[in-house]
């Protein structure tokens, strides 16, 4: 006689995913190979995902690649290895897009808000500061602003509301006579003629008006028709409403004359 071997046909009736033991004559036990669980007659892949997420952090995927195995992923808004995961700050690259005036605060994943910083105005993205700053921020702008360095004019650095026409960089750089000017110590008189005291006036304001008083004390004509603004029947407003927290600038492509 001889001992039956239970293991010899059709793995004992074990699951495939099983090792069929022997035990006594005719006898055998069922066990789940590695990474399967069950009874040795049903084994089933083990999933460590549905366990303590498998090990990955709790701010990542973890995804079964095959029997007691995972991968980790960290998800979106987070870096790492999947294991370890942190929260990557939209703010800390660039202001998070925002402007350079303003503040970025994280709020959820993937998101940030922009808060223009005091004395700034704007939406966050483009914040804005008084007009003496905006002046030499645009290249159109900013040789008048020198100018009025050069010669120490802050009238327009104060609370204002103030309104300036500003004649376009080159054309300040190309007349002739601004050199004369400075030389006479008229330049001051010139560009306070500019400047209108007192007023926040935009564009479509400025069309409903004919005249209004400079600092410098003279009067500027204002004329509109053709769907342009024309200032003492010469100079035109070419760029108009860069708004400051104190007032108004609109860029002019001639230079006014007291």
């Amino acid at each position: 006689c001889s001992a039956i071997n239970a293991c010899e046909s059709s793995n004992g009736g074990c699951s495939a995913k099983a090792e069929c033991r022997r035990t006594t004559p005719g006898n055998r036990a069922c066990v789940c190979k590695a990474g399967y669980t069950g009874d040795g007659i049903v084994c089933i892949e083990i999933n460590p995902c549905l366990e303590n997420n498998g090990g990955c952090d709790r701010n990542a995927e973890c995804t079964q690649t095959g029997p007691n195995q995972v991968i980790c992923n960290c998800l979106k808004g987070y870096s790492g290895d999947g294991k370890r995961c942190t929260y990557i700050s939209l703010c800390s690259q660039n202001n998070g897009g925002c402007s350079e005036f303003a503040i970025c605060n994280d709020t959820e994943l993937t998101e940030r808000t922009c808060t223009c910083k005091p004395d700034y105005i704007g939406d966050g993205f483009k914040c804005r500061g008084n007009i003496f700053q905006e002046l030499l921020r645009n290249s159109n702008t900013s040789r008048f602003y020198f100018h009025l360095e050069a010669l120490s004019i802050r009238d327009i650095a104060g609370p204002g509301p103030f309104t300036l026409f500003v004649p376009r960089t080159d054309i300040l750089n190309s007349d002739p006579r601004v050199s004369d000017w400075l030389a006479k110590g008229m330049m001051a008189q010139v560009l306070r003629y500019h400047m209108v005291g007192c007023a926040n006036l935009l564009y479509k304001d400025l069309t409903t008006i004919t005249n209004i008083t400079s600092l410098h004390g003279d009067l500027i004509h204002i004329s509109y028709s053709q769907n342009s603004l024309i200032l003492n029947n010469k100079a035109e407003i070419i760029l108009s409403d860069a708004v400051g927290t104190n007032g108004v600038i609109h860029v002019i492509n001639q230079i006014l004359v007291p």
